[in-house]
């Protein structure tokens, strides 16, 4: 995965650009995320290994990532993980979070991604945690100040929906647990469960999440070809304008990753597309 570090050298100084141009903007220049922190979840990469991703990345102009651990795995070494840290600084990449893991009621398994999560540098864990793993969860966020966001599939197979099938039930299982237990809400999957008949708006599931949304994966969905489509696409359904304005309303302070599961050999033009209306609906804010 690593190549030796001292021939990306060169990539110090277009990051220190790319860095420059995301945070360093004066008073006068506007933002075009909206105040948003806005990134890419790796998986969007994962046909490429976590050099390629990150250069992609960095091409997309975003300097941020969900990471997942087909690019970091979650057993990396110390000192691999410290190589990989100055290789995303190098591409001018922060890791803002990590995921989709899996927690269950064993608090020492569970406290292992906790620790890496801290060293990767990342504030947010997406997961898909057990019904039985809460108690322990609670004692970790807190320990950790790092958020678990649960993430919704959709339709799992076999006619059913993931277990974590909406943002009402979550909020049910959540009432008596920490703050830092939320979501990752998924638009793609919450348009996807109509191809069982089933209706979500990611407006209103964001609106019942409330202070509870940690992160968003934002995809468009077009449920009769079955496949991912640029945001504004004739064939997609996604507001996302009123999803921005939702998030607004709630006074969301997580971070939104772009995550486009199409054209999986070369996502990139696709993913443009969505960064370019993106913008667009920014503008509409007010």
């Amino acid at each position: 995965m690593l190549a030796p570090l001292d021939r990306r050298s060169f990539l110090l100084g277009s990051a220190a650009v790319i860095g420059t141009a995301t945070f360093g903007r004066t008073a006068e220049e506007k933002d075009p995320f909206g105040g948003f922190t806005v990134g890419v979840q790796s998986y969007t990469f994962r046909k490429f290994n976590l050099e390629r991703a990150l250069k992609e990345t960095q091409g997309l102009g975003l300097a941020n990532a969900e990471f997942y651990r087909g690019h970091i795995p979650t057993d990396t070494k110390p000192e691999t993980l410290k190589g990989i840290l100055k290789m995303c600084a190098e591409y001018g990449v922060k890791p803002v979070a990590f995921g989709v893991e899996n927690f269950s009621k064993d608090t020492d398994k569970n406290r292992k991604l906790f620790e890496f999560a801290k060293a990767l540098g990342a504030k947010f864990l997406s997961a898909d945690p057990d019904l039985d793993s809460f108690d322990s969860l609670d004692k970790l966020v807190a320990e950790y100040k790092i958020a678990i966001a649960i993430h919704p599939h959709g339709p799992a197979g076999g006619g059913k929906m993931h277990r974590w099938r909406d943002a009402e039930m979550i909020m049910k299982t959540l009432k008596n647990h920490h703050e830092l237990i939320g979501t990752c809400l998924d638009t793609g999957h919450l348009i996807r469960a109509a191809q069982l008949e089933i209706k979500l708006d990611p407006v209103e599931q964001i609106k019942i999440m409330g202070a509870r949304n940690f992160g968003l994966h934002l995809k468009d969905h077009d449920n009769k070809r079955k496949t991912d489509v640029p945001y504004g696409d004739k064939t997609g359904v996604l507001d996302v304008l009123g999803v921005l304005k939702a998030l607004k309303e709630v006074k969301f302070k997580g971070y939104i990753a772009i995550e486009y599961e199409a054209n999986e050999n070369d996502p990139a033009p696709d993913v443009k597309k969505c960064l370019t209306y993106f913008k667009d609906q920014v503008t509409k804010l007010g």
